[in-house]
């Protein structure tokens, strides 16, 4: 297991009864910003995680691994897509550093308190780097 620390004022809220070891959709919230991480979706279990998507008002999804799934389905709900892939276990690239920062600082001004979905292949690989 490992123990990250939080910067403070970050919290981890209930997650339905799931642990952050357990599958499915881990929020996270610090200051004015959440963030939904979660494994990658498939075709096959798109619908359901458009379901997560809207449970949490995520309107963005950061997909930080190779494409695997179709994204017309998102973009038909009126979620937005960014392909960001980078190496599992390596340090994000600086275009993706910079974009990701560009992001944060125009969403979470444009909105407060909204929420940007990040997933990789497990949920827990790349997003760690992040």
């Amino acid at each position: 297991m490992i123990d990250m620390k939080m910067p403070s004022g970050t919290r981890v809220p209930n997650q339905g009864g799931r642990s952050l070891h357990s599958p499915g959709p881990v929020v996270l919230e610090h200051k004015n910003m959440k963030f939904l991480i979660t494994d990658r979706p498939t075709d096959a279990t798109l619908p359901r995680y458009i379901e997560d998507l809207k449970k949490y008002d995520a309107r963005i999804v950061v997909r930080v691994c190779e494409p695997t799934y179709n994204v017309d389905l998102l973009k038909m709900q009126g979620i937005d897509v960014l392909d960001w892939a980078f190496d599992d276990g390596a340090a994000p690239p600086k275009d993706v550093v910079d974009g990701w920062l560009q992001l944060l600082k125009k969403k979470f001004k444009e909105k407060p308190g909204t929420c940007i979905a990040v997933h990789c292949v497990a949920g827990l690989g790349r997003l760690v780097d992040c």
